[in-house]
């Protein structure tokens, strides 16, 4: 692959220089909330939208912040006296951070951009000029090579990944090395891949000007950098996941058939993984006319792992052609050649009798179970992050279940989970609601309906009675036959517990 029409990126093996920049940079406050500070709401969020103007008339100023903002973030050439002030310039321009513009002026070679960290920390990401919103953002880049910055899926897949201490993580597809900056705060190792050499660069100056553990760098598509006996606690991936006709841009065309990149990495993963490790991915997917999208996903899901394949989105092939041409800028040029793209990508579609396509997530657990459970569904509306904790917990209370029959069920105590709210719905006046709506404000924010049975056993639930006896307790009042009642409740109980609305004690 050749980056040749790209910039230059500052040297990778210059440590000491990346640290003296961050000192600089944390020494003016050019953090999150220091941006947020200067800036304002509108003018800080209108950045993450890739747009510049409010942010411009917000540095007008000669503060050692304004002048960082102006450079890094805005691309625009500042003063060399007035960077001298704030920098160590002279190492930045000999390292490549940056680069004389006319007699007196000087400009950043990469975009810097603040992150912050779960726990607070002042986290850089860096990225190519022009490119730190990454994802769907219209940058209108059709560079190959182009690394982007922080993006939507990105922030999503770092928001739901299992955040447990772990001996080796890896990076699939690392891009500016969002997920191995996050990796590294409870990995002891971290290997990163990516088949752009210049994102791998930028992952090392990420990592470095993040004040982070380097990372095991290492070039290739998917699991080829990894040796065979290469075995990780825990894998992701935000792979170029797009389905188009082509492989233009490395950041976002797999380069494989329809949808067989994202099949692959699911397939390949199982080995790789150790017992009870996780593999989280995002991913789209083809609805084919005939085929159930759900039976497909199960099809991917390599032998020996438990599996939860969420799918957030849904777009007909009209519009996820639009969405992506938009990304590279095409609908900004020629309309003849806008529209011979677009007809490209419907032909592809219709080739594969591809209806629609989803997004979503997937993630796998490595288990030694001879029973793996599968659940794939869709769940488009809001969910609370970070979800790591509760896509563990999915994992949890799924090996529970696989443990526990019906009798085993009855037998054990529960409590409501914190934050569950119930609703009654049913027309005004009536004696009795229609239905009753259990519904979480945490996590995933499920809702689900409940007879009237199910509510009052969820209410009663501390944690102090067996099932069996409240059960038992819920009979006598409404004179129901208590054999019946502990018949046909566990598979309410089991569904309440599947979905995080009940709490096994002890």
């Amino acid at each position: 692959m050749s980056n040749s029409s790209l910039p230059a990126l500052p040297a990778s093996d210059r440590p000491e220089v990346a640290a003296r920049l961050r000192d600089a940079l944390l020494g003016a406050a050019f953090t999150a909330d220091g941006l947020l500070e200067l800036l304002g709401a509108p003018a800080y969020t209108a950045l993450a939208r890739s747009e510049t103007v409010p942010a411009l008339r917000a540095t007008r100023g000669d503060t050692p912040l304004e002048t960082l903002v102006r450079l890094f973030l805005l691309q625009q050439p500042v003063p060399h006296a007035r960077v001298a002030d704030v920098l160590p310039v002279t190492a930045c321009l000999e390292s490549g951070w940056l680069v004389s513009v006319g007699t007196d002026e000087v400009a950043a070679t990469v975009d810097v951009r603040p992150y912050g960290g779960p726990d607070g920390e002042d986290w850089f990401i860096v990225s190519d000029l022009g490119c730190a919103v990454g994802g769907a953002g219209g940058i209108g880049s059709r560079e190959e090579g182009v690394v982007l910055g922080v993006g939507g899926a990105s922030t999503t897949l770092a928001g739901i990944t299992v955040r447990t201490p772990v001996s080796a993580a890896l990076d699939l597809g690392t891009g500016s090395g969002i997920q191995a900056l996050h990796a590294s705060r409870h990995a002891t190792r971290v290997t990163a891949t990516d088949l752009n050499p210049r994102a791998l660069h930028i992952t090392a100056l990420t990592l470095a000007l993040s004040g982070a553990q380097a990372a095991d760098l290492r070039e290739g598509s998917l699991f080829e950098p990894v040796r065979d006996d290469e075995t990780y606690e825990l894998i992701v991936s935000n792979p170029p996941f797009v389905i188009s006709p082509g492989a233009r841009l490395t950041y976002r065309d797999g380069g494989m058939g329809g949808d067989d990149l994202c099949r692959s990495l699911v397939q390949q993963s199982g080995e790789r993984l150790r017992e009870g490790g996780f593999a989280q991915f995002l991913a789209n997917w083809q609805h084919v006319e005939g085929e159930d999208w759900q039976d497909r996903l199960r099809s991917w899901v390599p032998r020996g792992c438990d599996a939860w394949i969420v799918q957030r989105e849904v777009q007909d092939v009209t519009q996820y052609a639009e969405l992506w041409l938009r990304d590279a800028g095409d609908h900004r040029g020629d309309t003849a050649a806008y529209e011979a793209l677009y007809d490209a990508w419907l032909d592809e579609f219709e080739a594969r009798k591809v209806k629609a396509v989803g997004f979503g997530w997937i993630t796998l657990r490595r288990t030694d179970s001879d029973a793996p459970s599968i659940t794939v569904e869709e769940w488009p509306h809001p969910v609370e992050q970070p979800l790591g904790d509760a896509v563990r917990e999915h994992f949890d209370r799924v090996d529970y279940l696989r443990t526990h029959d019906d009798a085993a069920l009855l037998a054990a105590h529960f409590r409501l989970a914190p934050e569950i709210i119930q609703e009654q719905v049913g027309l005004p006046g009536a004696e009795d609601p229609e239905h009753v709506v259990l519904r979480q404000h945490r996590g995933m924010r499920r809702a689900t309906k409940v007879d009237t049975v199910g509510a009052g056993f969820a209410g009663v639930c501390d944690g102090t009675m067996s099932a069996g006896r409240i059960l038992d307790a819920i009979a006598q009042l409404v004179g129901e036959d208590p054999v019946l009642l502990r018949d046909r409740t566990p598979a309410q109980i089991r569904l309440l517990v599947e979905q995080g609305f009940l709490e096994p004690v002890g």
